[in-house]
């Protein structure tokens, strides 16, 4: 796979993209444990090697288009989900939900079937290993409060307002 970084407005980011330009994780560089811990955790430690290149695919310019202003460049950028049928329902519904428009944990549990899980959709909203790209940061607390976010409240504040002012 290789590992690529780019400069963003929020910090620099990482990118794992396996051969066929899918992404395998996207976090920021101030949280490279946390990017490492979750390759490990889904491809197993010591079962895949990164190398430094850069990323076949169309990751980075969708990034680079989304930090630019078209805050939909993301929606199709191809991910290798893995993780548990669980987590992939809970990513997936995450890629449906449209800038400007955040939604609860509880919401999220209910747009999945799962209205008793919004503690296991947090969960594996938490594991998610493809941020911003599977906008994780567009889930909020039961009373529009923002949450717990890898990158920090202050980037997924941005990401929120850098979305409301660029959604059509």
């Amino acid at each position: 796979m290789t590992l690529e970084r780019m400069a963003t407005p929020l910090g620099d980011m990482l990118l794992a993209a396996d051969p066929d330009g899918a992404l395998r994780a996207v976090e920021f560089a101030d949280c490279e444990e946390r990017f490492y811990l979750l390759l490990d955790r889904r491809l197993g430690a010591g079962r895949y090697r990164l190398e430094s290149a850069q990323t076949s695919g169309s990751a980075k310019s969708a990034l680079e288009a989304y930090f630019a202003g078209d805050v939909g460049a993301i929606d199709d950028t191809p991910v290798n989900y893995g993780g548990t049928p669980f987590q992939q329902s809970v990513w997936t519904a995450l890629r449906k939900i449209a800038p400007r428009r955040a939604l609860t944990y509880s919401g999220l549990a209910t747009s999945i079937g799962r209205p008793s899980a919004p503690r296991a959709v947090g969960h594996a909203n938490g594991a998610n290993p493809f941020s911003i790209v599977v906008p994780c940061h567009r889930l909020v607390g039961s009373n529009g409060d923002l949450t717990g976010y890898a990158g920090g409240i202050e980037r997924k504040r941005w990401l929120l307002d850098h979305e409301a002012k660029h959604a059509g």
